[in-house]
C-alpha cells in the first residue's frame, strides 16, 4: 500500500505542476523528474510482488533508474539558481551513465521471457560483474550529485546575503532538505535491502511535496523568478549618475550575477569606483540611512537601494562591503537590530510587543528577528529585556 500512494503522490505532483500557470524551466525538470521517481517506483512495485512475472517485458527497466536521480537534483537546484550551462545540451551528459546502462541490457531485454524470469528467480545470475559494478557506480553517482547540488546552494545563500535583506522566502532551504532525502536514500542502498531502498524513495516523495507545496516558489509563483526580473530591471551603468561625479570612465566588468558572490575585495581590483567615490557615496549611503531608515522596508534589495542612490548595484555592494565589513544582508539587519533597541529603550514603545516593533524595524518574521537577534547579541530579545529590567509584551 506504501507504494501505490508514493506512485500516486508523484504523479499527482507532476500533474499539479504541469498544470501551473507560466512554469519555469525548473517547474518543468521538477515535474519530469517526478513522473521519472513514479514510474520508478511503480516498476519495483511490479518486481517486488512479483506481477512482472507475469508482464516479463517489464523486467531490467528498472535498474538504470537510480543513475537519474543525481543528475535531476543537480539541474533542478541548477535551475533555481539560474546557473544552468548556457548551452542546455551538454547537461545531456549528466545521463550518459543511464544511457551506456540501457545499451548493456539490451542483450537482456532480447531474452526470452523465460530466460528472464530465470535470471530474476536466481539473483540476476550471469549479470553478477554487472550488478557490483552499477551498484558502485549508483553509490559514487549519488554522493557526488548530492555534494554538488549543496555546492550550488552555499553559493546561492552567499549570493543572496549580498543582495537582499531577508532571504527566508528565496534561501531554498526545501532543496536542501530534498538532497538530505536522497542521502537517506543513498544511505539505505549501501546498507538496506530492495524493500528499505524503495520505502525511503516513498517518504522522500511524502516529504516532497509537503516541503513542496509549503515552500514559496516551488508550486506558486517562483521566488527565484522574482529574483531574476529584479536583478534584470537595474538600471544599466551607463544611464545612472551619483551626483556627478560618480559616473565612471569604464562600465564595471560585470553586472550582478544570481549566484556569484562579490564579498572578495579581489573582485573589486579592476572596479571603476575610485576612493573618492566610495567615500562620497558611503556618505550619502549613511545620510540615506539616518534620514529615511529605508532599512525598514522588509523586502529592501541592493538593487532597490542603488537605484534610489542613483549608482550601479556593483558599486554600492562593494562600498558596504569595504567600509561597513559587512555584505547587504548583514548591513540592514544590523540597522534593524540597533533600531529596535533604540525603539525599546523608550518607554512608550515598551508597551508593544516584541513582534511588532521587530515588524516596525523591517523583520518579516519572528524566527529571522529572533536569528538575528541572537547573531548580533549572542542574546534572545526576552533576555536582552530581563538585563534593562523591561517587562515583555
Amino acid at each position: 500500500m506504501r507504494y501505490i500512494t508514493g506512485i500516486v503522490i508523484a504523479f499527482f505532483l507532476a500533474g499539479l505542476l504541469l498544470s501551473k500557470k507560466n512554469k519555469s524551466l525548473a517547474d518543468k525538470l521538477l515535474s519530469v523528474w517526478l513522473c521519472i521517481m513514479g514510474l520508478h517506483l511503480t516498476l519495483f512495485y511490479f518486481v517486488f510482488t512479483g506481477k512482472a512475472l507475469q508482464y516479463p517485458w517489464l523486467l531490467g527497466w528498472e535498474l538504470p533508474l537510480p543513475f537519474v536521480h543525481g543528475p535531476f537534483l543537480l539541474l533542478y537546484s541548477a535551475a533555481l539558481v539560474n546557473r544552468l550551462p548556457v548551452n542546455r545540451k551538454w547537461s545531456l551528459l549528466h545521463f550518459l551513465p543511464v544511457a551506456i546502462t540501457y545499451l548493456y541490457l539490451i542483450k537482456f531485454f532480447v531474452l526470452s521471457a523465460e530466460q528472464k524470469i530465470y535470471v530474476y528467480q536466481n539473483k540476476g545470475i550471469g549479470y553478477e560483474t554487472f550488478s557490483l559494478i552499477s551498484l558502485i557506480g549508483i553509490i559514487i553517482s549519488g554522493i557526488a550529485y548530492i555534494i554538488w547540488s549543496n555546492l550550488l546552494l552555499i553559493q546561492h545563500r552567499k549570493s543572496i546575503l549580498n543582495q537582499f535583506s531577508s532571504t527566508d522566502k528565496i534561501n531554498l532551504k526545501w532543496l536542501q532538505y530534498l538532497s538530505f532525502g536522497i542521502g537517506v536514500i543513498w544511505l539505505a542502498v549501501i546498507a538496506g535491502t530492495d524493500e528499505l531502498i524503495y520505502t525511503a524513495v516513498v517518504l522522500f516523495i511524502l516529504f516532497m511535496g509537503y516541503f513542496g507545496i509549503k515552500q514559496v516558489g516551488i508550486f506558486t509563483e517562483s521566488a527565484p523568478q522574482k529574483i531574476k526580473e529584479e536583478l534584470k530591471s537595474e538600471v544599466p551603468v551607463e544611464e545612472i549618475q551619483f551626483n556627478q561625479p560618480l559616473k565612471p570612465s569604464a562600465e564595471p566588468e560585470a553586472t550582478i550575477d544570481p549566484i556569484v558572490e562579490i564579498t572578495d575585495k579581489r573582485k573589486y581590483s579592476r572596479s571603476g569606483l575610485t576612493g573618492d567615490m566610495a567615500e562620497s557615496l558611503h556618505k550619502e549611503l549613511v545620510q540615506l540611512m539616518d534620514r529615511e531608515k529605508v532599512y525598514s522596508e522588509s523586502e529592501l534589495s541592493l538593487a532597490q537601494l542603488a537605484k534610489r542612490l542613483g549608482v550601479h548595484p556593483n558599486y554600492l555592494s562593494q562600498v558596504i562591503n569595504e567600509k561597513e565589513g559587512k555584505n547587504f544582508y548583514d548591513y540592514i539587519n544590523t540597522l534593524r537590530i540597533e533600531e529596535f533597541k533604540r525603539l525599546i529603550a523608550n518607554q512608550a514603545n515598551q508597551r508593544f510587543t516584541i513582534l511588532s516593533l521587530a515588524y516596525e524595524v523591517g523583520f518579516n518574521s519572528k524566527s529571522s528577528f529572533n536569528r538575528y537577534f541572537k547573531k548580533e547579541t549572542s542574546k534572545s530579545p526576552s533576555e536582552y529585556l530581563r538585563e534593562l529590567n523591561i517587562v515583555e509584551q
